[in-house]
């Protein structure tokens, strides 16, 4: 069972992340930047199995093992806020409690905190990799 400080952490991660494609409602910029902006990377909580075996069957599908007290997953997080424009706008990033899963991490091979697993059509593994940020999310993304 997760800790409610663990809920918590991955609740305000998420949330932090929330905000991000949308635009505010009293921006300025034009219908073309509003449909640009739009068109940005999705992030989800691990809920299960059959949710990353939809969202992988759908299209590009990443776990990031995220561990509230790992620094490197914190520093991966913040410039994945900073930058999340850059990230691949077909990408879904789904954000599983790397103490929490441990099927998944087993199913995986996941053995480090803050690793990052593509997804083929079939919800399968095809590539894991630990940190890289925003860079190495879209380099290691490409199917």
């Amino acid at each position: 069972m997760t800790s409610p400080f663990l809920r918590a952490a991955l609740s305000a991660l998420l949330l932090s992340f929330s905000g991000l494609p949308a635009l505010s409602a009293n921006s300025a910029e034009t219908p073309a930047a509003t449909q640009a902006t739009a068109q940005q990377a999705t992030v989800l909580s691990f809920e299960n199995e059959t949710q990353l075996n939809d969202l992988a069957a759908k299209g590009k599908t990443v776990v990031f093992f995220f561990a509230s007290w790992c620094p490197n997953c914190r520093a991966t997080v913040t410039e994945l806020k900073e930058r999340w424009d850059a990230v691949d706008p077909s990408l879904t990033l789904v954000i599983a409690d790397y103490d929490k899963e441990t099927a998944l991490k087993g199913k995986f091979g996941v053995t480090y905190q803050d690793t990052f697993v593509l997804l083929d059509s079939g919800g399968n593994a095809v590539k894991a990799w630990n940190s890289g940020g925003v860079d190495g999310l879209n380099a290691n993304s490409k199917l």
